[in-house]
């Protein structure tokens, strides 16, 4: 039995746009430029107004997460159609990750706001892991093997000249056997 996909926190329109805004900015910039001030500027409104739709900054990026952990978790789920799950999910994890690389970090990188996203978004988006083998610690040395190739990849910490496409590959096929 899988996981029931859970409804996102429920956004005004307003709050909506002010997420697609923080989006591309995050995107552009990165998180450092991801300010309050600088969203406001991007969107043509003073930064105080921001408050009206979002407590605080945590709030859009709780916002932002939400919705980075549903389209990974949509994307692993249509990955695991075929006969070979582990190198599937994994392409289709990479492929997300390299996407939307700042989404990504901060999706996955540093404290996780859990009290805030929406109840059961965490283990829905992670549940592919545990479908493709089968067994909950394996999941958990699947999506670290997962998470620190693409950390690497995003941060270009491979020597120079790695195929790093066969290194997935290796990767797939020590955790599919």
């Amino acid at each position: 039995m899988t996981i029931e996909q859970p409804a996102l926190t429920a956004l005004t329109p307003r709050a909506a746009e002010i997420v697609t805004a923080a989006r591309a900015l995050l995107e552009e910039e990165g998180r450092e430029a991801l300010t309050m001030r600088v969203l406001a500027d991007r969107i043509g409104i003073r930064a105080p107004s921001l408050y009206k739709h979002f407590p605080d900054k945590e709030g859009v990026e709780v916002a932002l997460i939400e919705r980075g952990l549903a389209e990974m978790g949509a994307a692993l789920r249509a990955a695991l159609g075929g006969p070979d799950p582990v190198p599937a999910l994994l392409r289709a994890y990479r492929e997300r990750a390299r996407a939307s690389p700042n989404l990504y970090r901060l999706s996955t990188a540093g404290p996780l706001p859990r009290h805030r996203l929406a109840p059961g978004l965490e283990d829905w988006a992670g549940e592919p892991f545990f479908l493709a083998t089968g067994e909950p610690y394996a999941a958990q040395a699947l999506f670290a093997f997962a998470h620190g190739m693409v950390v690497m990849e995003i941060d270009g910490r491979f020597p120079p000249g790695s195929d790093l496409d066969r290194t997935w590959a290796e990767g797939a096929r020590a955790f599919a056997a």
